[in-house]
Parts: C-alpha cells; structure tokens; sequence
C-alpha cells in the first residue's frame, strides 16, 4: 500500500483537507475529514497534530483564535511559485493547447526533413505531447505545479462559478433558449422535456431518446463532438479537391480516394501541395495509423477522464465537459462575454448539423456519382435536368 508524506506525496484527498485547515477554515468536519485521509498513512501524527489545531481554533474562545498562527510543520496555503514550477506550468498549458499542435506540426515538419523521414522518429514525434504531459504529472516538478494549483482552486473556483452565472444569466434573456426559442414547426419541435436550456433545441425529439437526464447529457456529448468533426472533415474534403482545380498537385484529391491510392501505391501526400510539407506523407498506412492513434488517444483519454483531467500538470478548465475553456481551449476567453458565448454556442451546433448532413451527402455521393463532392457541385451547375439525386437515384446500377 502506498504512503504519503506530509506535503509532497499526499492523495488528493489527503492534500485538499489539510489546505483547508492551513487556508484558516478549521472546523470538526475538516478535523474529521484528515482523520480519515490519515488513517492508513505513516506520517498521521503530523496530519493529526494539524486537524487538533484546527479544532481547537474553531472552538472559540475557549481554545486558541482561529488568526493563531499554525504550528511550524503546517505549510503555507500559497507559496511563490519558483522559476521552476512556472516554467512546467507554462509548458503544460502550452502543450495542452490545440494551437500547441500548429506551431508543432511546423516544427515537426522541418525536423522530420532533416532527419531523412525516419519512421521512427516520425513515430516518437507523435507521441511526444501525451509522453511529456504524462512525464509532468509524474514527476517531482508537477507535484509542485498541481499544489500550487490545489492552493488557488478555491478562487479559481469562485471565478468559474461567477462566470456560470453569467452565461445563465444571458440564456434567460436570450431569444435562443427557453420556452419562447424557436422550435422546429408543427409537432416535430413539441418535446415537453426540452425546455430551451441547452444551445440548439429546438423540441426535437420525436422518439424521446432523451428523457433521462442521464441520456440527455450523453446525447448532447456526442452531437457536440460529432458536429465538431464534421465541420472540420466538410473542409478537409472540399479544400484539396478545389486546390486541385486549380493547378496544385496533391497526389489524390478526392477525399475518399486517398486511402485506396495510399494502400496501392508509393503515394506522397503534401500538405497544399507544398513539396516536403509533410510528417508522415511519405510514410506507409500502417505508420499513419500508429501516428493518428498516439495523437488521438491523449486528447480521447482526457474527454473520458472530465474536465478535471489536466489538473495533474497545473492546468484549471473552468467550463464543463462539452465547453472546457481556459488557456487551452478558449485563449482569447470568448467565454467572458456571456452574451456572445450563448449566441456562439448556438452558431456551433447549427451549423455543426448542417455539417454533418453534409458529410451523409459527400458519403451518397460518392457511392453514387464515383466522383467528388466539388465535381457534384459543377456538374449540377452544367446540367441540373440529369445530374441531380432523382435522375442519379433512378439510373443507380446496384
């Protein structure tokens, strides 16, 4: 069984009751509360001796005042960050950031190039983020960083809740939520349990899928995240096939073809064409894959842990689980407009459905037409009498 020293090593739990009684809020419930941490630890004399303190401060005047300085092995509730642990909080922010994978991929890039495109080196690049935050958080350094952080929760806390308030309170005055929002006409926007409280419902639910609470959250997760992707994946397939009308040379520019040309060919895939901007373009699938799934899993990871995943390298996410925020979400903090943030919120999910249907379009398409989503559009244009879903639908060859 693990033990615990007194400040370094603690468990959360252990760590969140003694910064309690050192930030002066002593009471018989926090006294409770370290007995309990301390019960299977080595060094519960010291924890002991802190929550008698707190006790006895919080007795009155029968026993010591509460402004009592406490006992010399009690630490600070808030030390100065050494030049150390600002740089290690610094760099978890910076690497939990989505920009940090933008100005890393073009670096990645350049180092990739000149070390001849190894795989393995490709592959190490790769999992370099998740690798070091995992590092961070293990090592003495991100303890540092996450008491420092422990100490600060209260009040970063109290200005997260403050915030909260504020996006509910521009709800309710927004024409967008509530009773009086715009639903879907007739009886497809007349679900009783969608009462307007979340971005985008319009009393839609004509199945009742989310009559629980429970489902409700889950549902609204996964159209946030599958909303997301589709606006990005309607650009990734409309971008290269339009470069390559005009004159860049891509390799494959259709989206769904370049799989197929990957797994049949020496294929090289640079970024807009730009010969060399690439990581693992020259690489085989199997590499790409490998690289996708390290890349992919710590973000994955963090999702299913919560918005508190972070917390172990030093990085508060004042949101929830579907709008986290903080530095590495929200870096121009869109959040402290309260206005705003709702009216965006709505944006988002509008037009992440349409993204969405979008991409159910491009998948008909191109089982259909065998071409491209930009060639469907210009063909349309050229002759619309045939090239459109009726006429394609009904000379479809199964």
């Amino acid at each position: 069984m693990k033990t615990a020293t007194p400040t370094g090593n603690l468990w959360p739990t252990q760590r969140r009751a003694v910064l309690a009684l050192d930030l002066h809020r002593p009471s018989s419930a926090a006294y409770a509360a370290v007995s309990r941490a301390c019960k299977h630890t080595s060094n519960n004399r010291v924890l002991h001796r802190r929550a008698n303190w707190a006790l006895r401060a919080s007795q009155g005047p029968s026993g010591p005042s509460s402004e009592q300085p406490a006992p010399a092995d009690a630490p600070r509730a808030s030390e100065p960050e050494t030049l150390t642990t600002r740089a290690a909080k610094l760099a978890a922010e910076v690497v939990a950031s989505p920009v940090f994978y933008l100005v890393a991929g073009l670096l990645a890039i350049k180092l990739v190039a000149s070390t001849g495109e190894d795989g393995a080196t490709i592959f190490i690049f790769a999992a370099l983020p998740i690798t070091a935050l995992t590092a961070l958080s293990k090592s003495s350094v991100g303890k540092q960083v996450q008491e420092q952080l422990e100490a600060k929760l209260p009040e970063l806390q109290a200005a997260a809740e403050k915030t909260r308030a504020a996006h509910a309170e521009a709800r309710a005055r927004s024409q967008w939520y509530g009773p009086s929002r715009p639903r879907l006409p007739g009886p497809l926007g007349t679900a009783e349990h969608l009462t307007g409280t979340i971005a985008g419902d319009a009393g839609f639910d004509p199945l009742g899928l989310s009559k629980e609470q429970a489902s409700f959250a889950k549902y609204q997760e996964a159209e946030l995240l599958h909303a997301r992707w589709a606006m990005l994946g309607v650009v990734g397939c409309l971008v290269p096939e339009v470069l390559a009308m005009r004159g860049v040379d891509l390799g494959e520019p259709v989206w769904w073809k370049v799989g197929a040309s990957k797994l049949n060919s020496d294929l090289t895939l640079n970024w807009g064409g730009i010969e060399g901007f690439r990581i693992a373009g020259k690489q085989g699938i199997g590499l790409i894959a490998a690289c996708q799934a390290v890349l992919m899993g710590g973000p994955e990871y963090a999702r299913y842990v919560g918005i508190r995943s972070l917390e172990p390298v030093g990085v508060f996410l004042p949101g929830d689980q579907n709008y986290p925020g903080g530095g590495p979400f929200d870096p121009l903090n869109y959040a402290a407009d309260a206005d705003g943030f709702v009216e965006q919120a709505v944006k988002e999910v509008k037009n992440g459905r349409l993204a969405m249907l979008a991409m159910l379009g491009f998948f008909v398409q191109a089982a259909v037409t065998r071409v491209g989503p930009v060639q469907n559009v210009l063909d349309f244009a050229a002759d619309p009498a045939h090239n459109n879903i009726f006429w394609n639908l009904a000379h479809l060859h199964l």
